[in-house]
């Protein structure tokens, strides 16, 4: 089978290469894999940002699915002909997050799933909504769950309130669908006027903010909600959009902080003076993603696919990845 590996950091150092066909274990299914999605932790661990002491030959990407080709002995949660998702977190099913299932994740602190077969275990699989396509799906493990689990676990949002999301990219698009899906009030800043046109045809926010044009978009995020400022925001922003969240939330709200954030000097007394709740979220257990998918397939929700690239061009989709110019998820296929 084709496998992409990692050999050296940069994107020149992946390639593509051949090992035997995996076998399944008791307790293991085996997938002949479909699509894959890209994170951005993806892009921080092709170039040694992540983890510069990674050991390689690694096989990159947490995000795929793929259909059950095969199961080993004892295997009961799915069966073959199945098209399932790894679980991001292989060893995380629910309740809180531990050290043992940070060791679990794809794509870094084990193997990830860019190959034609992958074995996984059955604790780590889920099935994915019939109505998405291969890429949709793909998009699921890692940006979906993580958006599920910054409003509905951690933040626990109602019909009403209001949701401040920061960009365009896989984990903001998913929140703002989230959050219109909840009832919720959502505002979203962008650099682009036209991504923010995109999302005004997709079915708009209560507040759209270019925040190149309106760089106190802090305070017009408050505007918006009457002076009260939001309930909630997504923050996957850089160096000095954590202090304007904390501005831009009213006293008691929840910033829920995503992804490999830069907080630049930030200063943590209006967290205090505010009574904020700032909740770091590193993805979801298999609960959760089992209960987004539930929603998801109830309300025919199809996430956003910007570009997709074929499997040997990985270095390419993470380049253009890198780029910023992708709106919602990117791709591969087989």
């Amino acid at each position: 089978m084709k496998v992409v590996e990692l050999r050296a950091f940069g994107l020149n150092g992946l390639h593509v290469a051949e090992r035997p066909d995996p076998q399944p274990g008791p307790g293991q299914v085996l997938l002949r894999m479909k699509a894959w999605s890209l994170n951005y932790r993806d892009l921080l661990m092709a170039t040694g940002k992540y983890n510069p002491r990674l050991k390689m030959p690694m096989v990159p990407l947490s995000d795929g699915v793929g259909e059950v080709i095969g199961v080993g002995a004892g295997v009961t949660r799915v069966k073959v002909g199945q098209r399932v998702a790894g679980c991001f977190m292989q060893a995380w099913q629910s309740g809180p997050l531990s050290d043992a299932a940070g060791r679990s994740a794809l794509g870094g602190a084990i193997d990830g799933v860019l190959a034609e077969q992958v074995v996984l275990s059955q604790d780590g699989v889920v099935a994915v909504p019939e109505h998405l396509s291969d890429e949709e799906a793909a998009t699921l493990p890692c940006a979906a769950v993580t958006a599920w689990n910054a409003l509905f676990v951690v933040g626990a949002i109602q019909p009403g309130q209001s949701v401040l999301v920061l960009g365009t990219g896989g984990v903001s698009l998913f929140a703002w669908q989230f959050a219109k899906m909840a009832g919720a009030k959502v505002i979203l800043t962008s650099g682009s006027d036209d991504k923010l046109a995109r999302v005004e045809k997709l079915g708009g926010a209560a507040g759209l903010i270019n925040y190149k044009t309106t760089p106190n978009w802090e305070d017009r995020a408050r505007e918006l909600t009457d002076g009260a400022g939001v309930d909630h925001v997504v923050e996957v922003g850089g160096s000095g959009t954590l202090a304007k969240s904390v501005k831009a939330v009213r006293t008691g709200g929840t910033i829920s902080l995503i992804g490999v954030l830069s907080s630049g000097d930030f200063n943590p007394i209006s967290l205090l003076m505010k009574g904020v709740r700032l909740q770091g979220i590193f993805v979801g257990s298999r609960d959760m993603f089992e209960a987004m998918n539930r929603a998801i397939a109830l309300h025919r929700m199809q996430p956003n696919v910007d570009r997709v690239f074929p499997m040997a061009e990985v270095g390419a989709a993470l380049a253009f990845l890198e780029s910023g110019s992708h709106f919602g998820k990117v791709c591969l296929r087989v």
